[in-house]
């Protein structure tokens, strides 16, 4: 959870903070779908809690039904992501199956709607993803799709998270998610 992020722009108008992570996971008093900010702030933080085991689609589906929709929502003049690895499938904190591909597309999604909603304006900060075996070829695949340029290099881990499942949106990932995407309509409209 982006416990940190949340903290410093709790009470913040001008700023939406959006975190996926796994449900209950460190810190585990923190990261609740009723943090929604406070004060002048109250509804630009959302915290999208996923069941542990989730992968590929649940992650995708969180882009789709919570992150997406809550910055066009939003309308920002800068996206600014802090990209943690913990979802990764070999992360020794978390128990989810995110692998290159999955970081992949969450990017592409993220720079879609930075070229549409604030002219490209994007940045993305690596914070977190403890597998230092896992992290670089996740992070790689952020970076090929950010710089169009593909490396040809590949996530070597990928199969073995492929064959531990998790790779198909469950019905209980779902209800979690659709939970938070309820947030995006409490976020006050920007401009």
């Amino acid at each position: 959870h982006g416990n940190g992020t949340q903290n410093i722009f709790y009470e913040d108008p001008d700023v939406l903070t959006i975190s996926l992570h796994q449900a209950g996971a460190y810190p585990p008093d923190s990261g609740r779908l009723e943090e929604n900010g406070a004060g002048a702030g109250q509804g630009t933080n959302i915290n999208v809690n996923i069941p542990a085991g989730a992968g590929h689609a649940a992650y995708l589906y969180a882009m789709e039904q919570v992150v997406i929709p809550a910055l066009h929502r939003f309308q920002p003049e800068f996206i600014a992501v802090s990209s943690g690895f913990d979802a990764g499938g070999f992360d020794p904190l978390a128990r989810m199956l995110g692998d290159g591909e999955t970081f992949r597309a969450m990017t592409s999604m993220v720079k879609a709607a930075a070229a549409t909603l604030c002219s490209g304006r994007l940045a993305l900060v690596h914070e977190g993803g403890y597998a230092p075996t896992h992290v670089p070829f996740l992070g790689l695949a952020v970076i090929e799709e950010l710089s169009g340029i593909q490396t040809g290099v590949i996530d070597p881990f990928a199969e073995a998270i492929y064959y531990h499942g998790g790779h198909t949106l469950l019905p209980h990932q779902a209800e979690a998610i659709a939970a938070a995407a309820q947030l995006v309509e409490l976020i006050p409209l920007n401009g």
